[in-house]
């Protein structure tokens, strides 16, 4: 699969034994680029997802998002790191492998019973995706989707956003490799 071909994987970062894979190179290949937002928006231009408004997980998150709004004529908002806002914020605390880490929306993002595609770049743990859930969720929005470039199903994120119940849509995936 071109998409496939065009994401560059690092050994060994950030620390040994990880194999990275690194979308900057797919995203800087104006092919690759095209195939991304192409094929997410062929997707989403069908009547089966509907949604009202993308939400993008930052950084790599908000590329893709923001791509995909202006092809689908959808709003975009973006789900940031602790500090990054500045008006008035939900957050959301979730584990990481070593510690935790702290998400945050603005509290007037998401109306209640918005309805809300998740984008992000890459699908490992599930841990960003399942707090950027929960704060669309505390605001009364509702997630009718998460869609990634990336899936890493060894890690075991897929499987745990779909027993909570989510849809989970991946372009391409790294398995055991």
């Amino acid at each position: 699969m071109p998409i496939k071909s065009k994401i560059r994987t690092i050994p060994d970062h950030p620390k040994k034994g990880i194999m990275f894979r690194d979308i900057t190179t797919l995203i800087k290949d104006p092919v690759g680029f095209r195939l991304v937002i192409d094929n997410l928006t062929q997707r989403y231009l069908s009547d089966k997802i509907d949604f009202d408004v993308i939400v993008g997980i930052e950084a790599r998150g908000f590329i893709i998002g923001g791509a995909l709004s202006y092809t689908l004529g959808k709003g975009f908002v973006p789900i940031r790191k602790v500090g990054k806002l500045p008006a008035a914020v939900e957050r959301h605390e979730y584990e990481l492998e070593y510690g935790t880490d702290t998400v945050e929306i603005h509290k007037d993002a998401i109306a209640k019973g918005t309805k809300v595609l998740v984008v992000d770049d890459l699908l490992a743990t599930g841990g960003t995706a399942a707090a950027a859930a929960a704060l669309i969720e505390k605001l009364g929005g509702v997630v009718t989707e998460m869609a990634f470039i990336v899936n890493l199903p060894d890690v075991g994120g897929e499987k745990k956003l779909k027993e909570r119940g989510y849809s989970v849509y991946c372009l391409t995936e790294f398995e055991g490799d």
